[in-house]
């Protein structure tokens, strides 16, 4: 093999290493207009019912409410946390509480889940990220 072959092998491997480093480096989320939205630019919320570490929102709750999922590689890091759902699937929390969009809202910035019921709440910022 020729000294450029080699050099093209180590680059690709290298980059093989560290992709998953890579994507675990992500936020779940993001500061957007005074409050956390999801990489599609929707907003997300809390639901006072669950408790810290805990979903309580499942089956026809989770339909409306959709988790805001994390794979099974995903890590805490900071304000965020993966906490495993009763169907053992895993969901990111912010500050302890498990995060949700709302299938209400139908473009990125609309926050109609905001006060729903008096138990959602939209997730403020102190300032933007972006």
């Amino acid at each position: 093999m020729t000294r450029h072959t080699l050099n093209w092998m180590a680059l690709v491997g290298a980059f093989a290493l560290a992709a998953p480093a890579l994507s675990q480096a992500a936020e779940p989320a993001m500061a957007k207009d005074g409050m956390l939205v999801d990489h599609h630019g929707m907003t997300l919320y809390t639901y006072d019912k669950d408790g810290d570490g805990k979903s309580n929102c499942n089956d026809k709750c989770a339909e409306n409410w959709p988790p805001l999922m994390a794979d099974s590689a995903a890590k805490d890091d900071g304000d965020w946390s993966v906490v495993t759902r009763d169907d053992g699937k895993k969901q990111w929390a912010y500050e302890t509480k498990p995060v949700y969009t709302f299938k209400g809202d139908k473009k990125a910035g609309d926050k109609m889940g905001d006060g729903k019921m008096d138990v959602w709440h939209m997730i403020p910022t102190d300032a933007d990220a972006d």
